[in-house]
């Protein structure tokens, strides 16, 4: 039967349509298209970085994500629920970004079942909640190596991105990553030097960065480094660096690599190890090491003939004993464009022993960070008498005004140091000058960058020896060591973010999805502001006339009544209608705070609501006018 009712058509029409969108949504919701948006939001929230992108990318053995999440409870908080959904797009995202290198199987681990089974095997328990196991937690495979994140905390949400990439690279990487080590001081011990001596042992921290990483023990005298077997270069007190090893540490970091610098303008620990005491004036160790060729190309300088004193940072020593130069930093001594980064986000606290100073001079054409610093009070004092806490120099101190770094990242394409190539060492024997000669006639080393690098600088080397940076013990010839401070976080902060892959080196933590109400909290604020002096003023009468009764009070003779004057009474009657009146008057202000904030709720509602309909009637009736006029034309 042919249909040629117009309201019938038009409502067949329009049921038809609704029929057609949602199919269509549903059909391209199965694709990966479904899954692509545009993200207008500020700082990008809902983007996945640079680096997580590029890991991504490099993919080339498959890695499986177990999503463990309790999805059909009644007693799921409703915040994590809401978190759920954007873990959801979130992993959803990764996959998508792998072009099918990154499988996410999503499991519900209720009680009895296979699903259970596996989140136990990974290593994922769930927290417990109303007598029943919450899980919501990632597992990463592949091969056979497994990274685990046992609960997605939504607290943490900024931190989720970086934890996932990172876990991915491990996974990714079947070996243990290479670091080399270029150093003046023995950090790996020594045997005994007479037999029933014990063995020096070797720094705390050495050993285990031996138990995270492969490392390589390389010279300071004319190295050659590669850049695609060391994944990270560690300078710790590079004390009489000869110009050839620099030389070897450019090339390095023009090939794409990254080094970790650890500097020090006068070191305690290697005096100590030295064999010299401090405290006697006996030298050991060389106490002073810089990079005084490759500093000034990367547009830094580094103050190495004193030490960084700070009375606003100064740590209480024992004793009762006033370390000027002895720096303690914590959270909010940090920058604040910095505090959420992913290196110095958990720190509690870092102490830094007679320091140096890193000051950025420019002109090194690359992105120079600064991840901690002093404050303005900071300046120099003399390393001897700050070694031995001079009291003294509280009172002849004086402040340069300027904050110095004393965690510096260096980021992007460097240009080499040495621009008329490879120096020639002074004391080549005839032999090594021949060999010299040979390789000049095939030649062969970087100007620029082949692919962007990265340095880290740290302005001292006292911060990760045993004396400062744990707490040591021995148990019947067994050393136990135990953080003191966040000193050692911080080194392994900086290698794991660079060996777990070159992409998460100057990642940073993403922004909350969850944002404030900036205005409204500010008419809040200042409502509280215009109130608060008002009643802090009627409180203050409050408590006059409170004072004014107990006076009255005390007039009172025993055994008799208390009777007013007219005068007080009527002074009685007005206290009480100032109260009345001031707290009319504050009633009236909460109710135009009240009016404001629906009177802005009620703005962005309209915009909410009728923007995007105004702007699609809007391009409709454009569209309509260049019909028309198309059709008149012709």
């Amino acid at each position: 039967m042919k249909i040629t009712h117009p309201v019938t058509r038009a409502a067949l029409g329009v049921a038809s349509l609704v029929v057609i969108a949602v199919s269509a949504n549903w059909l391209v919701s199965l694709t990966s298209l479904g899954n692509r948006g545009a993200d207008f939001t500020e700082k990008q929230i809902h983007t996945l970085s640079k680096g997580t992108r590029a890991i991504l990318g490099e993919l080339d053995t498959p890695v499986v994500i177990r999503y463990y999440a309790s999805r059909n409870t009644d007693f799921v908080p409703a915040e994590i629920k809401l978190h759920m959904r954007r873990v959801d797009d979130l992993v959803k995202e990764y996959a998508y970004l792998s072009k099918g290198k990154l499988r996410v199987e999503n499991l519900d681990p209720q009680p009895d079942t296979d699903a259970e089974d596996s989140a136990n095997l990974d290593g994922i328990n769930g927290q417990r909640m109303n007598d029943q196991n919450l899980y919501f937690g990632l597992a990463i495979s592949c091969l056979d190596r497994t990274s685990v994140i046992p609960f997605i905390d939504p607290r943490d949400e900024t931190m989720l991105e970086y934890h996932l990439s990172k876990a991915i690279a491990e996974v990714s990487t079947p070996v243990k990553a290479k670091i080399g080590i270029m150093s003046a001081l023995n950090l790996k011990g020594a045997p005994a030097m007479m037999p029933g001596q014990p063995p020096t042992p070797g720094w705390v921290i050495y050993q285990q960065l031996k138990q995270s990483f492969d490392l390589v023990d390389i010279p300071l005298q004319s190295p050659v480094i590669d850049p695609k077997a060391i994944k990270v270069l560690l300078l710790f007190h590079p004390a009489g660096i000869t110009p050839e090893a620099e030389f070897a540490v450019d090339q390095y970091l023009l090939g794409g690599g990254t080094v970790v610098a650890c500097l020090d303008a006068f070191s305690v620990a290697a005096q100590m190890t030295g064999g010299g005491n401090p405290m006697m004036g006996q030298q050991g160790n060389p106490t002073t090491s810089t990079l005084p060729t490759l500093l000034t190309a990367w547009g830094v300088s580094f103050e190495s003939t004193k030490v960084l004193a700070d009375p606003t940072l100064a740590t209480k020593l024992g004793g009762d004993r006033l370390g000027l130069a002895v720096l303690t930093l914590n959270k909010d001594s940090m920058p604040q464009q910095e505090q959420g980064n992913v290196i110095t986000k958990d720190l509690a606290s870092v102490t830094f022993f007679l320091p140096g100073a890193i000051t950025k001079t420019g002109g090194g054409g690359v992105a120079a960070n600064t991840l901690m610093k002093s404050t303005t009070s900071a300046g120099f004092v003399d390393a001897m008498r700050a070694s031995q806490l001079d009291p003294s120099l509280t009172t002849t101190f004086k402040s340069s005004g300027t904050a110095y770094d004393l965690v510096t990242h260096l980021a992007g394409s460097f240009k080499t140091a040495f621009p008329d190539g490879k120096p020639k060492a002074e004391d080549a024997s005839p032999d090594e000058k021949k060999d010299e000669k040979k390789d000049e006639a095939k030649p062969v080393y970087l100007k620029e960058a082949t692919n962007p690098g990265n340095v880290f600088l740290i302005a001292d080397i006292d911060a990760f020896h045993d004396r400062f940076a744990y707490n040591v013990q021995n148990f019947g010839g067994t050393q136990l060591a135990s953080p003191a401070n966040g000193n050692a976080s911080l080194l392994f902060n900086l290698l794991d973010q660079a060996v777990g892959s070159k992409h998460l080196i100057g990642s940073r933590s993403r922004s909350a999805i969850r944002r404030p109400f900036t205005v409204v909290q500010q008419m809040e604020s200042d409502f509280n502001k215009q109130v608060g002096s008002k009643i802090e003023e009627f409180q203050e009468k409050q408590k006059a006339a409170q004072q004014k009764l107990s006076e009255l009070q005390a007039q009172k003779t025993r055994g008799s009544e208390l009777y007013l004057s007219p005068e007080q009474e009527a002074e009685i009657r007005n206290l009480r209608k100032e109260q009345v009146e001031y707290s009319k008057l504050i009633r009236e202000q909460e109710k135009e705070l009240r009016r404001q904030k629906d009177k802005l709720a009620g703005k962005i509602t309209l915009i909410n609501v009728a923007a995007m309909p105004a702007i699609v009637i809007l391009f409709g009736f454009i569209l309509f006018i260049q019909r028309r006029r198309s059709t008149r034309a012709r």
